[in-house]
């Protein structure tokens, strides 16, 4: 997955520049909710613990540098996730909630009054905390300080859609590829105690779930007459 995203942003990226494109830019606020959590193997082949569905929500805001159809958006947003677990013998089922500042780079093409967009993303971990027995405490020191990921997500324009103002409801899939836990050992405490009896296993985090977004045109490169320079026009 991670080479066919790789492949992916390259063959967009030189589409997009091997043509003459007018360049309009926008900005906006979005928010999206979803099932969230982390995949570990170990855990998805124990005997004792059982995954269960998480939940995550984020919200924050966006800049977009489109050329016509296609362009690039930054997202950054404030998110919260938790993954909780059934153990065996235990009635309290064991949780890990996190916080995370999200830093996404996406290359987006829109057309026919829908979207397409991939490309990576950058958890910055701010906090983590595990709940076990009844028992709740703060474990960020057990987890790496910033994971990185890959997003793919998809949807529909479903108000406005002059360049100045729209509305759009979509998908989002997010995958992380490096390890959610610093300590990479099989006595590591994290994500759950005891967890590990042969081989460590890294902990991926994963979200699907809805997001929808409100969009304003800032403004684009034209000419303002015939003959002029082109200069940039505000909305």
């Amino acid at each position: 997955m991670r080479h066919l995203l790789t492949i992916a942003i390259l063959f967009t990226t030189l589409s997009i520049f091997g043509q003459k494109k007018s360049v309009w830019f926008d900005t906006g606020i979005k928010v999206q909710y979803g099932a969230a959590g982390l995949y570990n193997a170990a855990i998805a082949d124990s005997d004792i613990y059982d995954y269960r569905i998480g939940r995550g929500l984020s919200y924050g805001g966006k800049i977009g540098v489109n050329f016509n159809w296609g362009g690039f958006t930054i997202d950054v947003m404030k998110s919260s996730a938790n993954q909780e677990f059934d153990q065996t013998g235990i009635t309290q089922k064991p949780k890990i909630e996190w916080e995370s500042t999200d830093l996404y780079l996406l290359y987006r093409n829109a057309k026919n009054l829908g979207y397409f967009e991939i490309g990576p993303k950058m958890s910055l971990i701010n906090k983590v905390t595990n709940s076990f027995d009844g028992l709740s405490g703060e474990t960020t020191e057990y987890y790496n300080t910033n994971t990185l990921g890959g997003v793919v997500g998809f949807g529909a324009n479903i108000m406005g859609n002059d360049g100045r103002f729209s509305g759009i409801l979509g998908l989002r899939f997010e995958y992380g590829f490096t390890d959610f836990v610093k300590d990479n050992t099989t006595s590591s405490p994290a994500p759950l105690a005891g967890l590990y009896t042969t081989e460590y296993k890294p902990s991926n985090l994963a979200f699907a779930g809805v997001v929808f977004e409100l969009n304003w045109g800032i403004g684009y490169f034209g000419k303002a007459q015939c003959g002029a320079r082109s200069k940039f026009i505000m909305f």
